[in-house]
């Protein structure tokens, strides 16, 4: 439908909302495209269980009052198919959340209910979400039967030319679109840094090691060199899983769901794919330490925020390996 959406090379990171089992996300890794599927439990019952059973990555996740645990700019699509979501509620309060999670020039698709082709609330809803995705700025780039894609703008440009008093606002300079632990959703637009910083990512899979942009807003220590440390970072555990390839035979056995519990910039996760091996990681960033996920959805991995005070909300037996590097070291002092 839309030839600038290029999956498995400027298309690497995917939300999926509502996924039911991920049959969605599930056809995408044959595209190099990693995707995380999301769904409420209460909707969808076991069916994240089943999308991780197969193999797939999915989180019981939901748009509710609190921004979701992912980082803003972090997906290069975000995909919709009858999702059972009223966008256009509340100001549009939960397609905000979605714009603040979709990178700069990143794809919105929406996939409507044809069950209503006959009634007049199908045509409502879509005029209705027609006039917020304009005052968000989106451009519309196809629509085809009940299928929408729009395209996030790439700079605050119309954002700022838009009438005054128009509704959504733009939000507060201060507000920090990464602060995701615990806050609550916002009834504005989150601004597109003036640097570029997140829209200027490599295709995949050179932006697997390319030191991103975002690497320079990282809040760590001042004297810390960024690029040599995401560097040495990636050479460490390349030669640490290698060795385990090696020693510990990790290509026979069956590891296809892997969490790191504190994975930095997400070495780890990377070296995995350099070597070879046929698993998706889940990168856990510690609230406890720098909020590193920016940087991880950047490199085209996937990852989520979380406190290790509390416990994850996931299924029994979800992950076949849980790496935790230096993890009880650092946890334990709090």
């Amino acid at each position: 439908m839309v030839p600038e959406i290029t999956f498995g090379q400027h298309i690497r990171v995917v939300l999926d909302v509502g996924c039911g089992v991920a049959s969605f996300g599930a056809y995408l890794l044959s595209r190099n495209v990693i995707t995380m599927s999301i769904a409420p439990k209460d909707v969808h019952e076991n069916q994240i269980q089943f999308a991780l059973e197969r193999g797939v990555p999915a989180m019981a996740a939901a748009f509710a009052t609190r921004r979701l645990l992912y980082p803003s700019q972090a997906f290069d699509l975000i995909h919709c198919s009858r999702c059972r979501i009223n966008w256009t509620r509340d100001d549009g309060i939960l397609l905000l959340e979605v714009n603040r999670m979709l990178r700069a020039g990143g794809y919105f698709a929406w996939a409507a209910q044809p069950v209503y082709k006959h009634e007049q609330a199908l045509e409502e809803q879509w005029e209705e979400m027609l006039n917020l995705t304009t005052r968000l700025c989106w451009t519309l780039v196809k629509k085809e039967g009940y299928i929408a894609i729009w395209q996030k703008p790439f700079n605050n440009s119309c954002y700022l030319s838009r009438e005054a008093g128009t509704i959504p606002p733009l939000c507060d300079p201060n507000d920090d679109p990464d602060n995701v632990w615990y806050v609550d959703l916002k009834a504005c637009i989150s601004r597109i840094p003036e640097n570029g910083y997140g829209a200027n990512v490599a295709p995949w899979p050179a932006r697997l090691q390319t030191p991103p942009d975002r690497l320079q807003s990282i809040h760590i220590e001042s004297y810390i060199a960024r690029k040599e440390l995401f560097k040495a970072e990636s050479k460490y555990w390349n030669e640490i899983v290698a060795s385990y390839v090696r020693a510990l035979h990790w290509k026979k056995y069956k590891l296809r769901n892997v969490m790191d519990m504190r994975a930095g910039f997400g070495g780890f996760a990377a070296a995995m794919i350099d070597n070879q091996l046929d698993a998706w990681v889940l990168n856990v960033v510690p609230v406890s330490g720098p909020n590193t996920l920016p940087v991880i959805y950047d490199r085209g991995l996937i990852g989520v925020m979380h406190d290790w005070c509390e416990s994850f909300d996931t299924y029994p037996r979800t992950y076949d390996l849980l790496h935790a590097a230096g993890l009880f070291s650092v946890e334990r002092k709090r």
